[in-house]
């Protein structure tokens, strides 16, 4: 019989789901201490966390019958994903579960915020009665509502902004202009959407790319007394710049329900300032979304122990081993691909098309077709992104995937080809696999090369003129940067050259915006396509 530990506190409706499935004995004991639940974790087939238990690389090592982690919730950072992929064990997530509740939070934060009622209601609690003092808050209507991020909850946001008849621009890579036109939302380079925004309010995820993208440079390209909405993710806000703002007049006020550390020291000057805002992480803290998550996660474990049926994992491979010793670096070159094309677009994505080309084309190449897309959306999605989730991910922001298959190569005898159509544009970039374990690029548009796909990433595209290389490793040098690795390509034209740099370590702003300036550069793109893959 399948047992099941609840670890963390679950509504009763999700734990009777559990108790009533016949087949399975579930046992609910929040609050334990890690070395207690190490202990008790033995003989139990699934186990259910929220997020104060943290499932770390010793819980699951001593999980010996462990099959599946359910996370009530959507994201899975107090679990061990790397250690329970490992070990074999499936984590699954919530993550449509509390998706209304954080945006109707922002939405209610930016309410507070425009009209200034958690400070009107304080000054009249305290008995002084300042009509005046409240009555220049900002109205709503015909307002230009700037969406950072155009998944699950800024959609949302997006259609209930709509019905406050504000006007609502959006800026998110991965989202293609069709679907922004079906949401009734203009999609925008991110530089336009902080240019041209009265508010503007964040909804994406924590991850390397989106850390501190609120910074100085993001706030100098605001509007004079914007409004900031965060019911995201700490961190995205750089919190002492937007101080700054505040201090400077730049941004009018700002709302925020996470913060870079949790909890917020009660002497952080932001809680100092009246133009502030702030609840204390409760964005996705309502009964009904509590509710939700923990019916839907029962209900996941239910299927999955009793009938196999995965829904909404993080982490679970479909291929045999036998498959995958024969495709497994394909799946490299696949993500690494991947990854420099969702880094390389800048507009909305609208169709990927992956061609499969020589002896890869003779195995089941739908796993590396799973590794590119999650290549390429990983880098503006983040932890959520993986071999499962990642063709529903694409199918949302309404990316077209397009799989082909050609028997013969001419050059290699393997190649991997990656079209992705972004606007106006497409990129083509192929790879191959050297041996039996070296992924390598060798094409990008026209220009034929050879490189290897990891690391910090400089993509240059200049005309063919004498000194030009010289002048880029100078002003690489000067700034710090190492070049570790660099292939030149020719334009089969001529007079267009292509420069692919493996450099140490990562440049600033700055430094690229240096070598944008070189007369003879015609583009400067920046990829980090992850480590070393020898």
């Amino acid at each position: 019989m399948p047992r099941v530990l609840v670890s963390d506190k679950l509504a009763e409706e999700g734990l009777k789901i559990l108790g009533e499935s016949p087949g399975i004995e579930v046992e609910h004991r929040p609050g334990m201490k890690p070395e207690v639940l190490c202990q008790t974790i033995p003989d139990y087939d699934a186990l259910i966390v929220r997020s104060a238990t943290k499932v770390t690389p010793e819980v699951i090592d001593a999980a010996k019958s462990l099959r599946v982690i359910g996370r009530a919730g959507i994201g899975v950072d107090n679990v061990d994903l790397e250690a329970a992929t490992a070990r074999g064990v499936i984590v699954m997530n919530t993550p449509g579960g509390n998706a209304v509740t954080t945006a109707e939070h922002a939405i209610a934060l930016m309410m507070s915020l425009a009209r200034r009622i958690p400070e009107a209601h304080r000054s009249l609690k305290e008995g002084r009665w300042e009509k005046s003092r409240f009555s220049g808050g900002k109205e709503l209507y015909n307002q230009i509502l700037g969406v950072v991020g155009l998944g699950n909850i800024g959609s949302i946001v997006a259609d209930r902004a709509r019905g406050l008849r504000m006007r609502v621009i959006a800026a998110d890579p991965l989202v293609s202009e069709e679907r922004a036109e079906r949401l009734g939302v203009s999609l925008v380079p991110l530089d336009e959407l902080l240019a041209r925004a009265d508010i503007v309010t964040l909804h994406v995820p924590a991850t390397k790319e989106t850390r501190g993208l609120i910074g100085k440079e993001a706030f100098a390209k605001m509007k004079e007394g914007v409004l900031l909405v965060n019911a995201a993710r700490g961190g995205i806000v750089d919190e002492a710049a937007l101080l700054e703002a505040i201090e400077s007049g730049k941004v009018k006020g700002a709302a925020m329900d996470v913060f870079a550390h949790e909890p917020l020291p009660a002497d952080d000057p932001l809680l100092q300032r009246e133009e502030v805002v702030v609840t204390p992480h409760v964005g996705a803290a309502t009964t009904q979304a509590q509710l939700n998550v923990a019916i839907a996660i029962a209900e996941q474990i239910r299927d999955y122990l009793l009938d196999g049926v995965v829904r909404n994992a993080v982490n679970l491979p479909s291929i045999s081993p036998e498959e995958l010793e024969k495709i497994r670096p394909f799946l490299v070159l696949g993500e690494r691909l991947g990854r420099f094309q969702g880094q390389l677009a800048r507009e909305g994505i609208e169709e990927v098309e992956v061609e499969y080309a020589g002896q890869v084309a003779e195995l089941d190449v739908q796993p590396v077709t799973l590794a590119v897309l999650k290549g390429l959306i990983e880098p503006w999605v983040g932890e959520r992104v993986n071999y499962v989730n990642a063709p529903h991910l694409a199918q949302q922001r309404g990316i077209r995937v397009v799989e082909s298959k050609a028997t013969i190569s001419r050059d290699f005898v393997s190649l991997v080809t990656i079209r992705v159509r972004s606007g106006d544009r497409v990129r083509l970039i192929s790879g191959t696999v050297y041996g039996r374990t070296q992924p390598r690029i060798v094409r990008v548009d026209d220009f034929m090369l050879e490189a290897i796909p990891e690391g910090a990433t400089l993509l240059i595209q200049n005309r063919d003129q004498p000194g030009v290389v010289g002048r880029l490793g100078s002003a690489l040098g000067d700034a710090g940067i190492n070049i570790a690795r660099m292939q030149l390509a020719l334009h089969p034209k001529g007079h267009q050259a292509l420069q692919l740099l493996n450099v140490d370590p990562l440049p600033s702003d700055d430094v690229l915006a240096k070598l944008r300036a070189l007369p003879e550069v015609m583009s400067v793109d920046l990829a980090e396509l992850g480590p070393s893959v020898s």
